[in-house]
């Protein structure tokens, strides 16, 4: 059929054309599941919300317990030379922010800071009984006071290095032991890889004393060594991620590269890792998140070390000093928060294809 006779084919009925709408039940159900999912998205982000408000407070407002929840100071007038308070007045059609010039028992009188000619206005009634007027004012001096007091660009390198340097060390330790534990058979594989899940199971807790007295033997305390170290002898978690993923590539593929003469360690980088990405992206991603907010590590074996202690102590010691002024505890603490969301929005495809294809085995 020419392009033609396609083109000069009449129009579908109207009745079958309506066969592709959708229909109303299913219109609902959609609008039902997305207002269900905006409401809970907004529970969600709610906190982070009001972290956001609170950071951006004076602490004369945090203080204050008729204060709005935005960020905002008390407004006042400048009359005949003085200073007056502001409050929100209610006269015809409705609240009225007025500066106070005047207070009274029985009534008291204003001025209008938007008609300051119009001269002052008689209002009964007790004063006491209004509410201050306050006008939105967000004090991002706060996040510059902590940038300077927590010396957030020091703290910022040390975590940088630590959560870098560490997530290397993870990546290649894991990928080297889930190869072996995926691809290669030998005798007490299984037993090998029990042992080393059931290493999961056992608390942090139990280990502190006995490892904190072996590096302290080592002369490791106080330095990076502690934090770093360990990295490269690979983890029970990861080497279980990447296991189930090296499990779903298809081993026909190692015998292609065997014939064409790939020994293991060729097969590895030149075949596995190419298409192991997603995975190995995600064991990145969760590692740089933990050392990103890892506290307990740091404080024990640099706590002696101000220069070399990452956000997360740094931002502790912080906090028992301003414990009274919550709008530097809330800035210091989404100025730590604002670089691993980064992260994750930027890599959140590879992050969700690597968990959801490693829990299924082949």
């Amino acid at each position: 059929m020419t392009a033609l006779g396609a083109a000069a084919q009449p129009p579908l009925p109207i009745g079958r054309r309506r066969r592709f709408l959708p229909k109303p039940k299913e219109t609902g159900k959609s609008f039902l599941f997305t207002f269900i999912v905006v409401i809970v998205l907004a529970t969600f982000l709610s906190p982070i919300l009001r972290s956001v408000f609170v950071s951006l407070k004076t602490p004369e407002q945090v203080g204050q317990l008729d204060a709005p929840q935005y960020p905002a100071v008390l407004q006042t007038f400048d009359y005949q030379g003085k200073t007056y308070d502001v409050y929100d007045v209610p006269i015809e059609g409705g609240l009225k922010p007025l500066a106070l010039v005047k207070k009274g028992r029985e009534s008291s009188q204003f001025v209008d800071p938007s008609n300051a000619a119009a001269g002052l206005i008689t209002w009964q009634g007790s004063w006491r009984s209004l509410d201050r007027s306050w006008t939105f004012s967000p004090e991002w001096s706060n996040y510059a006071t902590v940038w300077d007091q927590i010396d957030y660009p020091r703290l910022l390198f040390n975590t940088a290095a630590l959560a870098l340097i560490g997530m290397v060390g993870t990546i290649l330790s894991c990928t080297l032991v889930a190869y072996g534990f995926a691809r290669f058979r030998f005798p007490g594989r299984g037993l090998l890889f029990t042992i080393l899940i059931a290493t999961i199971f056992l608390p942090y807790a139990v280990t502190i004393i006995p490892t904190y007295t072996f590096f302290l033997k080592l002369g490791w305390v106080g330095t990076w060594l502690p934090l770093l170290v360990p990295t490269f002898f690979a983890n029970a978690y990861d080497v279980f991620l990447l296991r189930q993923y090296l499990l779903t590539i298809p081993r026909e593929m190692d015998e292609a590269a065997s014939i064409d003469g790939a020994g293991p360690v060729r097969t590895l980088v030149s075949v596995i890792v190419p298409q192991a990405w997603p995975a190995i992206i995600a064991v990145a991603i969760f590692h740089v998140v933990y050392a990103w907010n890892d506290f307990l590590a740091p404080l024990i074996y640099l706590s002696t070390k101000p220069e070399l202690q990452p956000l997360a102590v740094g931002l502790a010691h912080f906090n028992t000093l301003h414990y009274r002024n919550q709008a530097f505890i809330q800035a210091g603490t989404l100025m730590t928060m604002i670089i691993p969301v980064l992260i994750f929005l930027v890599f959140q495809r590879f992050f969700t294809r690597g968990i959801v294809i490693s829990g299924v085995e082949k």
